[in-house]
């Protein structure tokens, strides 16, 4: 299970990994949902996230992830579905998701009224991990529908039709960011119903595992300077300097692919962070950072051996 090749790597403990193993073995994937199955292409670089995490799915606990952008909350919850060889159910919360959003509709099909199931009626039903991305920005109906799903009954009453007990091997993952325009706090109800991890910022350790997962053929230099341009803008935001509009990982890790195409280091970095932001101001002060780490005379031969 080459897989899990990235766990041995981080020296995450030989005991968990073991069960993860029995587990994926104890649980096959049905054909129906195999496509759902998908490998991150972000690696998640921290040992003790990863066996906090990995322990309690393994005893049927829920995890939410919380923190602020860009500490990799979204990363980790799509590599611990893969881990776990399960198909991966996302649900993106915003005002107007309901509990028909979760659970399904009504259709009109050959001719009689069906159920359109919903992903949490889908990820209940074939062991799936489902994602609930921004669980902070749910309505009180959607969350209502999570209270039996996410404790001890782990089942849906689904109205109008009938109650569904979920797959033994289900899981949920919520995340959410504090502060972000439409999020509340949640309520005592549904966090007690998770085991919450506060995630970490990113270090030059972290980004370095990660660039050179994603990229074996760059120069070691690059990656510093590529690494460090996150770090200084992850330090300005964190002494509120800057917005966190401009860090972004994934767009500057879609920069390093850019300049593999040939695009100068500079532009792809422009394009990736520097113009995520729309203040001049704070433009301004990312592009001085992005300036004191990416020369400008810099081609793709200085990024990629």
């Amino acid at each position: 299970m080459e897989e899990l090749n990235f766990l041995k790597e981080q020296n995450v403990d030989p005991g968990l990994v073991a069960q993860v193993r029995a587990f994926r073995e104890k649980y096959p994937v049905s054909e129906k949902a195999a496509h759902r199955i998908v490998k991150p292409s972000i690696p998640f670089f921290g040992r003790e996230i990863l066996e906090m995490s990995i322990a309690a799915l393994l005893k049927g606990e829920n995890l939410l992830l919380t923190g602020p952008k860009a500490t990799g909350k979204n990363v980790l919850a799509e590599n611990l579905a893969y881990i776990f060889n399960r198909p991966s159910y996302n649900v993106s919360f915003h005002v107007n998701t309901n509990s028909g959003d979760l659970i399904g509709t009504d259709t009109f099909e050959d001719n009689q009224v069906k159920l359109r199931k919903g992903s949490i009626y889908r990820c209940a039903e074939y062991g799936g991990f489902g994602i609930l991305d921004e669980i902070n920005m749910a309505k009180n109906d959607a969350v209502s529908v999570l209270h039996a799903t996410l404790d001890y009954r782990r089942s849906i009453d689904v109205p109008g039709y009938d109650k569904i007990d979920l797959h033994p091997a289900a899981r949920f993952i919520g995340t959410m960011n504090y502060g972000y325009a439409g999020t509340k706090e949640l309520n005592e109800a549904l966090v007690s119903r998770f085991m919450v991890i506060d995630m970490p910022a990113q270090t030059e350790e972290s980004l370095g595992f990660i660039f050179r997962h994603m990229f074996p053929r760059a120069r070691k230099e690059a990656v510093e300077q590529f690494a460090g341009v996150f770090l200084d803008l992850q330090l300005k935001a964190l002494n509120s300097e800057i917005s966190t509009k401009a860090l972004d990982l994934r767009g500057l890790l879609g920069a390093m692919k850019i300049v593999e195409a040939g695009l100068s280091p500079r532009k792809a970095v422009q394009m990736g962070v520097v113009n995520k932001t729309f203040d001049i101001f704070e433009k301004e002060i990312v592009e001085d950072a992005v300036r004191t780490r990416i020369p400008e005379e810099w081609t793709r031969e200085d990024v990629y051996e």
